[in-house]
């Protein structure tokens, strides 16, 4: 593994108890910074920090709740003294249907943890940011919001506004010190295809010309990477871990 320099830093990873985000705040561990992990299991979230090692946070929290990001935010902070990082990777697949026979309360889950959820905390994180005029915000979107992956049309028309809140939210924040970005990965084996039907699974890697599922620790390391004060000229940009998957 590379080290990325993340010494002094203080993150904060949701869904971080597992998956994916559970990945980058290890690396983020690794790497030398100290990590909240905010997830709707306030236990596997406190797990998951103590076993990162001494100076985490675990939190309980619903990303679809302003209050409490709003409590998190103010909780975060108030233990690390700053936040200079965020990751949002929590996020719910919803059921394969068509779009004819989504059911309209799953189309509304959908976007409110994958696309609100996003936005609540970056909106709350972005102030504390801005006191100290740093900060990196990284949103995990997935390459379903660039081609809409059929019979899951609420994750990726959820995910593909994920991307254009990056893109929007990057170019406010383009004179400060703040970098916003966000990444598109194919699909990886997590706990989510437990949310997905086989056949959607054998879609998806269908469509990777690798042949292949992505890894947790590969998403860490573009995150990592991205967190770091080395992404200087990169904000409201889309970055590919598709396994060649992504034609733009």
């Amino acid at each position: 593994m590379n080290r990325i320099d993340l010494k002094g830093r203080c993150a904060v990873v949701t869904g971080g108890a597992a998956g994916i985000g559970l990945a980058i705040a290890q690396r983020f561990a690794a790497s030398g910074a100290r990590v909240a992990i905010w997830d709707l299991d306030g236990q596997a979230a406190v797990a998951a920090a103590a076993a990162l090692g001494d100076g985490n946070l675990g939190l309980a929290v619903d990303v679809a709740d302003e209050t409490s990001v709003q409590a998190a935010a103010d909780a975060s902070s108030a233990a690390f003294g700053r936040l200079d990082v965020l990751v949002c990777s929590a996020g719910i697949a919803g059921p394969n249907a068509t779009t004819w026979d989504y059911g309209v309360e799953a189309w509304r889950q959908v976007f409110d943890v994958n696309l609100h959820g996003t936005f609540l905390c970056n909106r709350a994180v972005v102030r504390t940011m801005l006191e100290r005029d740093y900060g990196r915000i990284i949103n995990i979107a997935s390459i379903a919001g660039k081609e809409g992956n059929p019979n899951a049309s609420a994750y990726s028309a959820s995910k593909a506004a994920v991307i254009g809140l990056t893109k929007s939210l990057g170019k406010e924040l383009a004179k400060t010190g703040i970098r916003v970005n966000c990444i598109t990965p194919a699909a990886v084996r997590t706990a989510i295809f437990d949310q997905i039907t086989q056949q959607h699974i054998d879609f998806m890697l269908s469509k990777i010309p690798m042949a292949r599922f992505g890894g947790v620790e590969e998403i860490a390391a573009m995150v990592a990477w991205l967190a770091s004060e080395d992404c200087s000229f990169s904000t409201g940009a889309v970055f590919d871990l598709s396994g060649g998957r992504a034609v733009y």
